[in-house]
């Protein structure tokens, strides 16, 4: 049996598409955590902004190196051939195939293949259930749906991924019983945005029924990442709220405060809704991570500075941000570009706020005792590393611990004893 060595580049819906590539190649090969032990390289590529394609470019250069030393077959799906598939044909003939987004059906036909091919069909391909897992085995990302009808200006998804495309509710449960047979305790729920899920094929917004349905799956915890605001509902506030089941965290993705650049972003929310939305789910305990964007065109010193002052005064859980990134959008067109030096400062501003934030919530926690999901081992530092409900896994804060013994995937009662950058210090409490 050949050996097939992975590489999944980007989101967390990308992962899926890989695991679920992965199952339609289960008994073909012994997958190998060494790529010169490959004799099949397949690498799931990002094309979003341009660092993600750069650093898709700069992997698929050094996996071309390996397959002159022994690998006969090396494959790239994703978002990048199914965007910029003419360009990589020409520029990359070491590849051997390359597949689009809606090709991953077609794994086995191209490793079969002899000859080269290059698909990125429009028409999506049929979604399965089955799932080869990359994550540890007590989470998975559960990806309710595909492709985007926001349309927001300076976004490339909807032209690589498609209109807004739900799993059916059926499915999705049956790929979540699954999951959760096989040992899963935590099921991320994502989607370009999952708050829009079921429109497309239900004619209404059905994310708070699909909650309801998974919930009475034998699990601890469901997450809602990419949250869009303008369809953050009293229903859905109140569902995660009064479920156990359901995380008392969710991801917002904001991109800015001020109400002139959101409409420019053809964001279809008002500064005074964030506002009031924010404020409401901070009053009812939810933990809220959301993304914001600096020095989008025409972004005045003034805007900024109130997008600051949102920051430092709202202190939500967890902030990601990053500068725009010029991209073949309409938000190309728009006059008053800021200098991308600006633009860059002023996401380090946003990071130095919130990590400012984050010291004082930290310091809070002394002293308190947290439940903790236990997932891996730190050996330079001899700690064990989990997570809090507030926290989703690689993006957010790890709280590091010390205890006789502890089991992946298990919880345990932590005593927060210090602080360490972003992350918390703890021992286990002896029940």
């Amino acid at each position: 049996m050949m050996n097939l060595y992975v590489i999944s580049l980007g989101c967390d819906k990308n992962r899926v598409d890989t695991e679920k590539m992965l199952y339609r190649l289960r008994g073909m090969f012994d997958v190998v955590a060494d790529i010169e032990q490959a004799d099949v390289i397949i690498i799931n590529t990002c094309g979003f902004i341009e660092p993600a394609r750069v650093e898709a470019i700069d992997t698929i250069l050094e996996a071309i190196e390996c397959k002159s030393r022994r690998c006969s077959k090396l494959i790239v799906t994703g978002c990048l051939p199914q965007k910029y598939m003419d360009e990589l044909k020409e520029s990359l003939p070491e590849v051997d195939a390359f597949l689009g987004t809606n090709d991953y059906d077609k794994i086995v036909d191209v490793i079969n293949c002899d000859q080269r091919v290059c698909y990125n069909s429009s028409n999506p391909c049929v979604e399965i259930a089955g799932r080869i897992m990359t994550t540890p085995p007590h989470y998975a990302y559960l990806k309710i749906a595909d492709g985007c009808d926001n349309f927001c200006t300076y976004c490339t998804i909807p032209s690589i991924r498609g209109k807004y495309r739900s799993v059916p509710i059926e499915q999705l449960i049956s790929e979540a019983r699954e999951l959760v047979s096989s040992g899963v305790k935590e099921l991320i729920l994502v989607a370009q945005d999952v708050t829009r899920y079921g429109i497309d094929l239900y004619s209404s917004y059905k994310l708070v029924e699909l909650i309801r349905e998974l919930s009475k799956l034998d699990l601890s915890w469901i997450r809602l990442m990419y949250c869009y605001p303008e369809l953050v509902t009293d229903e859905l506030i109140d569902e995660v709220v009064s479920n156990d089941k359901v995380v008392k965290y969710m991801d917002v993705p904001l991109q800015h405060i001020d109400g002139d650049i959101l409409r420019k972003m053809n964001r279809t929310t008002s500064e005074n809704d964030v506002l009031t939305l924010i404020d409401k789910l901070i009053s009812k305990g939810i933990a809220v991570r959301t993304t914001l964007m600096t020095g989008f065109p025409t972004e005045s010193d003034e805007q900024f500075d109130k997008l600051c002052q949102f920051v430092s005064s709202k202190k939500l859980r967890h902030v990601g941000v990053f500068a725009y990134c010029e991209e073949d959008t309409p938000s190309k067109k728009i006059k008053g570009k800021v200098p991308v030096r600006v633009r860059q400062n002023r996401a380090k501003t946003i990071s130095l706020l919130h990590k400012g934030n984050v010291a004082l919530y930290n310091k809070s926690m002394i002293g308190k005792i947290v439940r903790v999901l236990y997932e891996d081992v730190d050996y330079d530092k001899m700690m064990f590393v989990g997570r809090t409900a507030d926290c989703a896994p690689e993006i957010d804060t790890f709280v590091y611990f010390k205890a006789d013994y502890a089991s992946v995937g298990e919880f345990y009662n932590v005593r927060v004893i210090g602080v360490k950058g972003y992350d918390l210090i703890g021992e286990v409490v002896n029940e």
